[in-house]
């Protein structure tokens, strides 16, 4: 396998357990603002996509086939809002990374941002609104910034948190959260919350896979 394809593979092997471990947690701030699914679903989408890169032999798939694969299974295992937008999110990132071998700060970037902006278009919306952009977004322009591949991912990672806490004081105007009016706002959302674990697995897998002081993290 590849060294972006390791990544992309740690990333969702990471970002699965995270779901898992938050899964508690996110469905009780859905509960507040929303349908109250949020983690139960993404837990069972995530735990979808380990069994189905066991299944598929990931060695042999890079790293845009295995988003692809994750981005489809989430679409067709996960309810509600949250699987075609991750699902989106994932399978946009494919592109940019289909054929890559060596992750490089500048394609993570430009994979991620493709992400985004297909979650933008799909839920016809955009950072400010109390969604998952809120992290997506920062997390978007912080890549954009590192000139290495570990500093990007951290700085991703604390974008995302930021844009994580953010949301707290925000009043939704979108989705579930918007029909509650003045009432959404003192939560996190919980697309932003969830957003904001799997940028932070993201950087433990580039970390994993790099390792933090080798020369070609700096």
């Amino acid at each position: 396998m590849t060294q972006a394809g390791a990544i992309m593979r740690a990333w969702l092997l990471l970002g699965a357990a995270a779901i898992g471990e938050h899964a508690a947690e996110l469905t009780e701030l859905d509960a507040r603002i929303g349908d109250g699914d949020h983690g139960i679903n993404l837990d069972r989408g995530f735990s979808s996509v380990v069994e189905r890169m066991a299944a598929a032999d990931a060695a042999y798939l890079d790293a845009g086939g295995l988003l692809l694969l994750a981005g489809r299974t989430l679409i067709s295992t996960v309810g509600g809002a949250s699987g075609p937008l991750y699902g989106t999110f994932l399978l946009e990132m494919a592109g940019p990374l289909a054929g890559v071998e060596l992750l490089e700060a500048p394609i993570l970037a430009a994979a991620w941002r493709a992400g985004a902006a297909g979650v933008a278009r799909r839920g016809r919306s955009t950072a400010g609104q109390k969604t998952m952009l809120d992290a997506l977004i920062p997390a978007s322009e912080a890549l954009a910034r590192g000139t290495r591949l570990v500093e990007a991912v951290q700085l991703a990672a604390a974008a995302a948190d930021a844009g994580r806490l953010a949301t707290v004081p925000m009043l939704a105007t979108k989705g579930r959260a918007s029909y509650l009016g003045p009432r959404s706002i003192g939560h996190a959302d919980p697309g932003a919350t969830s957003a904001a674990l799997l940028t932070e697995a993201l950087a433990r897998a580039v970390i994993g896979q790099m390792g933090e002081g080798t020369e070609a993290s700096r």
